[in-house]
């Protein structure tokens, strides 16, 4: 039976080629609003090379994309497979504890599986379309500064309570099944409302940090777009690439604490696994 860190040693080349497509796909995606650009600028001269251009852009990034999901799939069951057998063959850990340890390891595969690559491409696609605004627009690049600062500072503030709430809420699911064996309802009922109890402050910090980083966007948006079209020198095409680069900047800001609160909730896990003597840090 082997550790987590063993096992990524031995699947090192499957990792690395998977991390190759995730790149890939992830700087592919970031040209589609500049090839759209490119196609409306040749769209209203007549011409068709903007539209074949972003035709192959599409099916590039469709082949790619499909290929990663295919593989990384099959790569991902092997590695839960292998470590899942070293979590559940440990007699002496209490059979509650090895069941919620279980859980959370298929939590921490599924991160690896469906959320790292949509980190990594929510990174690249926010640092290339920054880069890109600001090739076209020096105010809106300044602006897309100063609002990411902000939202860097909101979930910066709530970080401490974020782990709170998860620990407390991984602390109650260890305890699932021996409050089960009790066959008692009092105790499963108390102890469903102390997971729901955490389970509802975790969403209620969400909305709260979430609906402060929206005002913080829809602002930023409205300002960017009167500043880009008053007096803008740019061709229909640049102006429209620059729109939709804002809508994606936008999109990627607002996606990636999600993502951040994932990783919070993965370390805490990870914490929690390794407690159990079982090594699973990267």
């Amino acid at each position: 039976m082997q550790t987590f860190k063993e096992l990524l040693t031995d699947y090192r080349w499957e990792l690395a080629f998977v991390l190759f497509l995730i790149l890939l796909e992830a700087g592919l995606s970031v040209l589609f609003p500049l090839f759209i650009g490119y196609a409306v600028d040749d769209a209203v001269n007549q011409q068709y090379q903007g539209a074949i251009l972003l035709s192959g852009l599409g099916l590039a990034t469709l082949i790619i994309g499909a290929g990663k999901r295919f593989f990384d799939s099959r790569v991902y069951a092997r590695i839960y497979q292998e470590l899942g057998l070293t979590i559940g063959a440990k007699p002496k850990e209490p059979v509650s504890k090895r069941s919620a340890h279980l859980g959370f390891l298929s939590e921490a595969v599924e991160f690896f599986e469906n959320s790292l690559p949509e980190i990594i491409n929510g990174l690249i696609a926010l640092v290339g379309t920054i880069l890109l605004i600001g090739s076209m627009n020096q105010t809106v690049f300044i602006g897309c500064m100063v609002s990411m600062i902000l939202v860097i500072i909101v979930y910066g503030a709530s970080q401490k309570y974020t782990l709170k709430y998860h620990t407390s809420y991984n602390e109650e699911l260890e305890n699932r099944v021996d409050v089960l064996s009790q066959n008692s309802p009092i105790s499963l009922n108390w102890h469903l409302r102390k997971v729901m109890k955490w389970n509802i402050r975790l969403s209620d910090l969400e909305t709260i940090n979430f609906s402060i980083v929206w005002l913080i966007m829809i602002s930023f948006l409205v300002l960017s777009i009167f500043n880009s079209v008053d007096g803008s020198a740019m061709g229909h095409g640049t102006l429209f690439a620059l729109i939709l680069y804002l809508f994606q900047y936008i999109e990627q800001v607002m996606t990636m604490p999600m993502f951040y609160q994932e990783g919070i909730r993965l370390s805490e896990i990870l914490r929690r696994l390794n407690k159990g003597s079982i090594s699973v840090q990267a």
